[in-house]
């Protein structure tokens, strides 16, 4: 399982052009609930249809800012570039799971 981390030089390839649905995450090292939401994306199984791409905020203000991200973490789901949903806080994996096969 991987989990991809996108910046400002590969966000568009990695997020906004991926064929498969893309949770996206926007953290913060020093975020307690980031960090327990970290090791539940890890549990997660991504290669079946959606990928796992993180966001850290403090490396990547002008992403946060242009996703209007008030708080960390922040998700959003992806589709065809597109958010088609969005959660703010954590959720356990089944949750998230739920949430990217609904879309």
């Amino acid at each position: 399982m991987e989990i991809l981390h996108a910046d400002s030089t590969n966000f568009e390839e990695v997020v906004l052009r991926s064929e498969k649905t893309v949770l996206l995450d926007f953290y913060a090292q020093w975020c307690g609930p980031c960090k327990m939401l970290g090791k539940e994306l890890e549990e997660m199984n991504p290669g079946e249809g959606y990928s796992i791409v993180k966001v850290d905020i403090d490396q990547n203000p002008d992403l946060a800012r242009q996703w209007k991200v008030q708080s960390v973490p922040t998700l959003f789901v992806i589709k065809n570039g597109t958010s088609v949903d969005s959660i703010t806080g954590f959720l356990p994996k089944e949750e998230l799971e739920k949430r990217i096969k609904k879309a």
